[in-house]
């Protein structure tokens, strides 16, 4: 793999397990020197709890249908305040996703790729009147990128990483026979890798039960589905992150001190959408 930078070692950290001042501080040395692949080995000779999709990922997953305008797509990402979106037919099939770089070249703004002659003769015909449909179409499934990688929930968390990486991506679809059942996200992410951070190095091994039981409780409020919210537990502790008003917060902070074995709550939640 070679060298990495700071945020891929710390993400390194986060998707191997939740014992991350354990591992810092035992593996040290190899980090010091680069030395990953001897690391990975090495860890992976041991056994330890990797980290799932279904522990950071959104369950609440914000779609689109390929019919949709661009213009309504475009609203409601700007609403949500996220950089992408699934596109969900309606058998409650995945045929895309549509994100900030789909919009990149537009004729309407003057961003539209110019493209010589020859152009398909290299690369294959079509490919021109393909990007001129992206350029110019008004219907989602004209715009959108056809070809989604994804995950499932049971994946390790590393394997998520990795494909964000390989592909250059910024979000996975999460699935479950053949159905979106989440989202996960570089911000998923950086809200676990925060969550840790915090974390003593002995975990209690219920974490993942509480957190399902919260994420089932309040699936069945009629008022969750008004907010946009992540569940992270470490320790018994309770990270909510996303965003709420006063009156949707007081219940959801209501809603997690009765489940059983919370220990304390932390309050990410802010009143302005989170940007993924």
């Amino acid at each position: 793999m070679g060298n990495k930078n700071a945020d891929q070692q710390c993400l390194l950290y986060l998707t191997r397990t939740l014992h991350h001042q354990q591992i810092k501080s035992r593996y040290a040395h190899f980090y010091a020197q680069g030395s990953i692949l001897k690391f990975k080995r090495l860890y992976f000779g041991e056994k330890r709890r990797a980290m799932r999709v279904s522990e950071v990922m959104t369950r609440r997953v914000i779609s689109v249908s390929p019919e949709t305008s661009i213009r309504q797509a475009l609203e409601l990402m700007l609403k949500a305040r996220i950089s992408g979106l699934p596109v969900i037919d309606d058998r409650g099939t995945l045929v895309g996703v549509i994100s900030e770089g789909d919009f990149l070249h537009r004729a309407e703004i003057g961003t539209e790729r110019k493209y010589s002659p020859w152009y398909d003769a290299f690369f294959g015909a079509g490919e021109t009147a393909i990007a001129y449909a992206r350029a110019h179409g008004l219907k989602v499934a004209e715009v959108m990128t056809k070809k989604v990688i994804t995950t499932t929930g049971n994946s390790p968390l590393h394997t998520a990483v990795e494909l964000m990486e390989h592909h250059h991506i910024k979000r996975l679809p999460v699935m479950r026979a053949r159905r979106v059942v989440g989202i996960i996200t570089r911000a998923n992410l950086m809200r676990a890798l925060a969550s840790i951070h915090r974390a003593t190095p002995k975990a209690s091994g219920k974490d993942a039960a509480i957190r399902n039981r919260i994420l089932s409780a309040l699936k069945k409020t009629e008022w969750s589905a008004e907010i946009q919210v992540d569940v992270l537990v470490c320790n018994g502790v309770v990270d909510l992150w996303g965003t709420a008003d006063d009156a949707h917060r007081n219940a959801l902070r209501a809603l997690v001190r009765s489940v059983a074995n919370v220990k304390r709550i932390n309050d990410h939640l802010s009143s302005t959408l989170g940007r993924t």
